[in-house]
């Protein structure tokens, strides 16, 4: 059941709501802003990157006026570079490693700067790569997101033929249907997929493994398999009145508003979101934004535990969100005639000891229940592993919290025709981290294939900790 969009404001104000956060540099903003780059010998921004893009180098090219030539090097190192121009949390990597090791009182805006450089090679479609020839060996991809997209990027650089396969309509994973539509819009995530499409890669959408192609018809048609599923669907509240309608997860109801479909939006006139994470933020902001006339953000630890980035709780805070903190839902009470959502019955909590992590355990203060009037629930509580898929496929292990164990150099799975990166590595980072794994799958897979060993541009093991600890160096593919 949908909620009736029945706010004040109209369509023209959720417009410009919803325009981007952080607007692009026009030319003159870009060439001074490159100026002010020292361009640091072994760059801090660099290391700090997790695709180790050369940050001087295309910065230096922007101040000189060679755009094409800056946008070679981002995409050259990071496949998605214009998504993550726009997502990455810059002020805890590249922007925030400008500021802590070098003499700047302001970083340089590399963001804004690899964003004008992105979009300036998209805009124009200048060809940025060649495919080698084909060589005759064939990889296939499981999902477009982030990790498939480059690991198709450098397999197809490297002559394979490359085929990725996506249940969604269009490609580009959550960074197409799970990012606030006022960082950034679908079309960059569908211009970066068009780059990767130039070089011959085969994109098969609306195709969902298991149903339209089967893991044996998978394995028949390719002689490496990369999975780059993600993450599955929001984790379960496990409360009463879950299923009622006027419940929702975050992630849907995100991809709902990046259609831009305002009026079929599902809206509540009091919504309550449920989880502090970054995924929560970008919901209660977003509800704000399309006319809610009060937002909460309910979560059972502090402020100083919740796992949203600094930057974000601040967007909130001027969005005007309440935050509930210290606060649990135990239940979901239903309208009398049991048609959506009256309330929200949540429970106090008291903060214990931090573990060794430093975070602290919690527990219900007793007879501390109360009920939050709403009339829309939205969960944001992280998503669950796909152990489901993950069972079809064979030889692949997974660590107790359900992720893929993977070799950290190489993304190689137990099973040698396999190999893996992104959320359903790591559990769930940043966009950027998933490109890296792409790119070290794709020299992973090169060597099982061929016995060469192949380094892109800021192909280092990821400088932070080992994934699942050590493993051998890729074996041969039989």
């Amino acid at each position: 059941m949908s909620l009736t969009h029945d706010s004040p404001i109209n369509i023209e104000q959720i417009e410009r709501n919803f325009r981007e956060i952080a607007p692009p540099l026009n030319a003159a903003e870009a060439i001074l802003e490159s100026n002010r780059c020292v361009y640091c010998y072994d760059a801090p921004c660099m290391h700090a990157c997790p695709t180790h893009i050369d940050v001087p180098a295309f910065i230096k090219k922007i101040a000189s006026g060679n755009m094409t030539g800056s946008a070679r090097v981002i995409f050259d190192a990071n496949p998605i570079g214009a998504t993550c121009a726009r997502v990455c949390p810059v002020d805890v990597l590249c922007e925030g490693a400008c500021v802590e090791k070098t003499l700047m009182d302001k970083p340089i805006e590399i963001g804004r700067l690899q964003r004008y450089a992105t979009d300036y090679a998209m805009s124009t479609g200048r060809e940025l790569f060649r495919p080698r020839a084909l060589n005759g060996k064939s990889a296939g991809i499981i999902g477009s997101g982030p990790a498939g997209l480059s690991c198709a990027t450098y397999l197809a650089r490297l002559g394979y033929a490359v085929t990725i396969y996506d249940r969604r309509v269009l490609p580009g994973g959550l960074d197409t249907y799970g990012m606030a539509e006022y960082k950034m819009s679908q079309l960059a995530s569908v211009s970066e997929a068009q780059m990767v499409e130039r070089l011959g890669v085969t994109f098969r959408m609306n195709t969902e493994i298991g149903r339209e192609v089967s893991i044996d018809e998978l394995q028949s048609a390719h002689d490496a398999i990369f999975l780059g599923i993600g993450l599955g669907a929001t984790a379960r509240l496990e409360v009463p009145g879950e299923t009622l309608p006027g419940v929702y997860d975050a992630l849907d109801f995100i991809a709902r508003v990046k259609t831009r479909d305002w009026k079929s939006v599902p809206l509540g006139r009091i919504v309550a979101v449920i989880g502090a994470g970054n995924t929560g933020v970008d919901a209660v902001t977003q509800a704000k934004r399309l006319g809610a006339e009060r937002v909460l953000m309910i979560y059972r630890r502090s402020a100083r535990e919740m796992p949203a980035y600094q930057y974000e709780y601040e967007l909130a805070k001027k969005d005007a969100i309440e935050f509930w903190w210290q606060t649990a839902p135990i239940e979901i009470i239903a309208k009398p005639d049991g048609s959506g959502v009256a309330a929200l019955r949540c429970v106090r909590m008291e903060l214990g000891e931090p573990d060794a992590a430093g975070l602290r355990a919690v527990q219900p203060v007793p007879s501390s229940e109360f009920d939050i009037p709403c009339d829309m629930v939205i969960k944001a509580l992280g998503q669950q592993k796909m152990r489901s898929f993950l069972k079809t496929v064979p030889g692949i292990e997974l660590d107790p919290a359900g992720r893929i164990v993977v070799n950290a150099e190489t993304m190689q799975t137990t099973n040698p025709k396999f190999f893996a990166g992104g959320d359903c590595v790591n559990g769930g980072r940043e966009a950027v981290d998933a490109s890296q794994a792409g790119k070290l799958a794709a020299q992973g897979i090169h060597q099982a294939l061929t016995g060469e060993r192949v380094e892109f541009a800021g192909a280092r093991v990821p400088f932070i900790e080992k994934i699942h600890g050590e493993m051998p160096h890729a074996n041969p593919v039989a």
